[in-house]
């Protein structure tokens, strides 16, 4: 199985639907969660030596591309999972973690993408955004926060936007993690019942689960319309948390190897530095 073959069972078409979608599948993957976890972790080297050389090239000065990954999805869908079990396999100097959650008073004094700008990865650097810019077409839709004009307007400037992103060199990968609704319950349940996960629980996500299918729609709608082919999305079952985590590490490591990144070359004599290396002893 490759990266490429995982990506075209999850890629959101233009007749996506998301009641179409099985958030306890695996799609493309017909091993269980042995087969899958050993997948996951025999990648980790290769997309930690593309990584690095991704760093490399900017660190010394080189045209170095940069990734951007964009994690949504319901409460408890596993995004915190991802980062530890996918990011975390990485070397964390080249990585910047956003997560966006109420604008502040400052930020609503600009357009919605404002805050987004300042925290696109540099150059060289994986980008994950824990919640996105996509926050202002899902829940401000459902909670009927901005007007209706607006939220459309929002979906042409979000497709502009990432198109020229990635025209100026940053890949963009983007993920929902699609779980169930009974997977849900089950998981704010256990939170609630260990005592050591009570941090984890807000009683907001209670509030927000009473409006289900209101997000289940509005996912559905911002999928469809910002699916483009420089920034397609992706829909990723993750009722499995180890299907999800592999999903995710294939989806990273496709974008990684069509960015290609090569070791950086040295900006010095290298046999005039071993001479004098061994000079010095």
């Amino acid at each position: 199985m490759t990266s490429i073959q995982l990506a075209d069972h999850l890629r959101v078409t233009d007749d996506f639907r998301l009641e179409d979608i099985d958030p306890a599948s695996t799609p493309g993957f017909d091993g269980g969660k042995r087969a899958g976890n050993a997948l996951a972790h025999a990648e980790d080297d290769v997309v930690t030596e593309l990584q690095e050389r991704m760093f490399a090239q900017a660190r010394v000065g080189g045209d170095a591309p940069s990734l951007l990954l964009v994690l949504q999805g319901m409460d408890t869908a596993g995004k915190g999972g991802i980062l530890r079990h996918v990011i975390g396999s990485v070397d964390p100097q080249g990585v910047q973690i956003a997560s966006f959650k109420a604008p502040t008073e400052e930020e609503r004094r600009h357009d919605f993408l404002w805050r987004i700008e300042r925290r696109l990865p540099e150059s060289g650097m994986i980008g994950v955004f824990d919640r996105s810019h996509y926050e202002d077409v899902l829940i401000q839709r459902v909670r009927q926060f901005a007007p209706p004009e607006e939220i459309e307007r929002r979906y042409g400037a979000i497709v502009d936007f990432e198109r020229e992103l990635v025209a100026a060199g940053t890949a963009v990968i983007k993920v929902m993690l699609h779980i169930s609704k009974d997977e849900q319950a089950d998981r704010l349940a256990r939170r609630l019942a260990r005592p050591d996960k009570h941090w984890k629980y807000e009683p907001g996500d209670i509030d927000e689960r009473m409006l289900w299918d209101d997000y289940q729609a509005a996912y559905e709608l911002a999928l469809r319309r910002t699916s483009i082919d420089e920034a397609p999305w992706y829909c990723v079952p993750a009722n499995r948390k180890w299907y999800a985590r592999l999903a995710v590490k294939e989806l990273l490591l496709g974008a990684l190897r069509e960015l290609d990144p090569q070791w950086p070359e040295a900006g010095y004599d290298v046999d005039v530095e071993r001479r004098r290396l061994a000079e010095s002893r």
